[in-house]
């Protein structure tokens, strides 16, 4: 049997993408291959993608990193879930918080308790059951797997932090595993005149930089994936029409929330992503309905610290490529698709990318087989992710040209049949491997006013009295012990407070 196995990786493009492939094949790899990244300082990077979800975690500890320094070099802070604000009606607010809500009890979900409970008037907002929930609210924060002597989840967190030093600590720790950095500009592409493989980039000193897989982490350039490939892009503009975000950094004006919020606006919504240092800013939102001058003014006049950058726009096509991986090249991060960073996906799409990858690593006989499986899972992970940020935007009650059109405007099949069956039924399933679970589902429905018509049969088991002491006992419990948690700051400041940026003169 021939040795067919691939030895050379050759990674194009550096930031986030670049250097979490980098890092994660030279931990899992590193001994089977000979890894290269090639990138330019000449070459910026988006850069604004701070907030991530839980996943990130199961990440960072395959690539040996630790948690505290981790946090503490990219000026980072933890985040329990997003507060969105003005979604469902102006004037509202519910969060999507990580980890459980109340316990589930005799084979059915808690939440069919609770909406039984909300129908006879013994149950509370949904958030009061939620331990994530009250210690965000109360701006505390602890490493806490489980609340003690309960069958209950403890605090489920992820984290805000600065990309681009992530991206400098991974390269540390990439390079620390034998990944190679290659500065350079790539002025050209060689292939294979037979299969039509990428053989090489050239750079522009003429240095060629041979290999037999190649990972296009270019932006949304997709310098390989598409400007060589021709791969072709998939437009999901008709489901969601916002196609430029402009961003701006602020200084700090109080301790950082333990979580993200999302703002609704007449035309898009706005981030604000806190970290030790400064706090990420930004408007989403559609060039259909908003003026670039017009986003800009809605950003600025909404602000909560004095800017410490000047504003930036960054046009975008929401939409993945029509395959992730062509021939001997997969793309990963914006090279692969975009989907605005309305539940923080982005980091966590190619945390996915490199998963699937490590998975189906090839051999130099790229196996057509497995290449088709790898981007048939990909574009499911991307649909089903595409369909649960649609559903925020469809589930709204504002007035504005926007609103009532993604409101009334005809929604991909898969998420139609789950809406449905929530309506009727008061019921949730995930499929497959999809990212969001059930409970996520059900808060954004919730929160944003879609109630079903029934609750489960099973709910009715117990009595009303029963039901409210149930209620009771979990909401006593969660609110107890988020009491007992330090506060963000005071745990930041405990275990992984950084220190303040080098010449900004910004304070943590």
């Amino acid at each position: 049997m021939s040795d067919s196995r691939i030895r050379d990786v050759v990674v194009v493009g550096g930031g986030t993408a670049g250097w979490m492939a980098a890092a994660a094949l030279s931990a899992t790899m590193g001994d089977k291959l000979r890894i290269r990244l090639v990138e330019s300082e000449q070459i910026g990077t988006v850069g604004v993608g701070e907030a991530t979800i839980p996943a990130i975690r199961l990440f960072n500890g395959l690539c040996g990193i630790d948690e505290n320094a981790f946090v503490r070099e990219t000026q980072g802070t933890f985040k329990l879930g997003i507060d969105f604000v003005n979604w469902g009606r102006v004037g509202e607010s519910y969060m999507h918080v990580f980890g459980q809500i109340g316990q589930s009890l005799d084979l059915i979900e808690f939440w069919q308790y609770w909406l039984r409970g909300r129908e006879e008037g013994v149950a509370e907002d949904l958030g009061r059951y939620s331990f994530n929930e009250e210690a965000a609210r109360l701006q505390r924060f602890g490493r806490v797997p489980r609340i003690p002597n309960t069958q209950l989840d403890g605090i489920a967190y992820a984290f805000h932090f600065d990309a681009s030093l992530y991206a400098k600590f991974l390269r540390r720790a990439a390079e620390a595993s034998g990944a190679k950095r290659i500065e350079g500009k790539i002025a050209s592409v060689r292939r294979n005149g037979e299969n039509g493989h990428v053989t090489a980039v050239v750079l522009e000193n003429g240095e060629a930089i041979e290999g037999e897989l190649f990972i296009d982490c270019s932006g949304f350039r997709g310098l390989l994936i598409e400007q060589e490939l021709e791969t072709g892009y998939e437009d999901w503009t008709h489901w969601l029409p916002c196609d430029r975000a402009v961003a701006v950094q602020t200084r700090n004006v109080a301790p950082p929330r333990p979580y993200t919020q999302s703002i609704a606006h007449p035309a898009g919504w706005q981030w604000r992503i806190p970290l030790q240092h400064r706090t990420g800013n930004g408007h989403v939102f559609s060039t259909a309905h908003m003026s670039e001058d017009e986003a800009t003014q809605v950003l600025l006049d909404n602000l909560e610290g004095e800017p410490i950058t000047d504003p930036r726009v960054i046009p975008f096509t929401t939409g993945m490529r029509k395959k992730a991986w062509n021939a001997n090249v997969i793309a990963l991060g914006l090279s692969s698709g975009f989907i605005e960073p309305l539940e923080s996906t982005s980091i966590h799409l190619i945390q996915n990318g490199i998963a699937r990858l490590i998975s189906h690593f090839p051999d130099r006989n790229f196996a057509p087989a497995n290449v088709e499986t790898y981007n048939r899972r990909i574009a499911y992970d991307y649909e089903r992710i595409r369909d649960f940020i649609i559903l925020h935007y469809w589930a709204n009650q504002r007035d504005e040209p926007f609103w009532t059109y993604l409101r009334e405007m005809e929604l991909p099949e898969v998420l139609r049949r789950k809406i449905d069956l929530f309506k009727e039924t008061g019921r949730i399933f995930r499929e497959q491997e999809e990212l969001f679970v059930e409970v996520g589902w059900f808060q954004v429905l919730i929160g944003q006013n879609i109630l079903p018509d029934t609750y489960h049969p099973l709910a009715d088991a117990l009595t009303k009295d029963e039901l409210a002491g149930f209620l009771r006992d979990i909401r006593t419990i969660v609110a107890a012990n988020a009491q007992k948690l330090p506060s963000h700051e005071e745990f930041i400041t405990r275990t992984c407070a950084a220190a303040p940026p080098q010449g900004t003169g910004v304070t943590a």
